[in-house]
């Protein structure tokens, strides 16, 4: 079994809200300018790590089903009259890595996931394995527009971020996998009904993925 200790969690939900409301409200969040090449993502995980204060020695899973495929959507709407920035926007690193070049912040270690059934479950099985005393696991997506009729793009817009130890002491939960047969059927957990879970502090026990159950217990 794996186990890690929960003491922080940020979650930043905010649905329907169009990524120019997103920069305007979080302008004064990021150094002046940076938000024009962020992705909403970008913006909504640089606060929810903020809330976290990374450190040098952390190891940061990251895990996104579509990647902020908004911001391709963006570019191509731009055409034919095509936008310099928003194609600089639809390049990008990704939403932690916009975060973390922005504060100029080092970090030990970043493994990228993306994956659609079984992705948070495989985030966390990076995250429980990495030998850093602290594991940030950070995720989220964008909403889409015309790219949800192709489902390659989210419903809502939502980001989180978790700080996980190795101590019980001040936990908020503890989080662990462990090991069942692999013909035992697994559930659906995607990162939208995760990301519900962590807002509302629901309790978790679920086979996330072939082989591995999934238990988040909060104190």
């Amino acid at each position: 079994m794996l186990e890690r200790y929960l003491q922080a969690v940020s979650v930043n939900d905010v649905g329907l809200e169009d990524p120019a409301g997103t920069r305007e409200r979080l302008k004064e969040r990021f150094p002046r300018g940076a938000t024009r090449r962020m992705t909403q993502l970008g913006m909504l995980i640089g606060v929810a790590l903020d809330d976290l204060c990374p450190r040098n020695d952390d190891t940061v899973v990251y895990a996104s089903a579509y990647a902020e495929t908004r911001a391709l959507e963006g570019y191509l709407d731009s055409f034919p009259s095509a936008s310099p920035t928003l194609f600089q926007t639809s390049i990008h690193p990704s939403a932690v890595q916009q975060a973390l070049i922005g504060r100029q912040l080092p970090i030990g270690e970043f493994f990228p996931l993306t994956g659609r059934a079984h992705l948070v479950a495989h985030a966390f099985q990076a995250a429980l394995l990495a030998p850093a005393p602290r594991v940030l696991l950070c995720g989220g997506e964008e909403r889409g527009t015309w790219l949800l009729e192709q489902r390659v793009a989210s419903e809502r817009t939502f980001a989180f971020a978790l700080a996980l130890g190795l101590e019980p002491a001040g936990a908020l939960a503890r989080v662990s996998l462990q090991s069942v047969a692999n013909d035992v059927p697994a559930g659906a957990l995607g990162l939208p009904e995760f990301c519900e879970a962590l807002r509302s502090r629901q309790t978790l026990d679920i086979v996330a993925a072939p082989g591995l159950r999934l238990c988040l217990v909060w104190v």
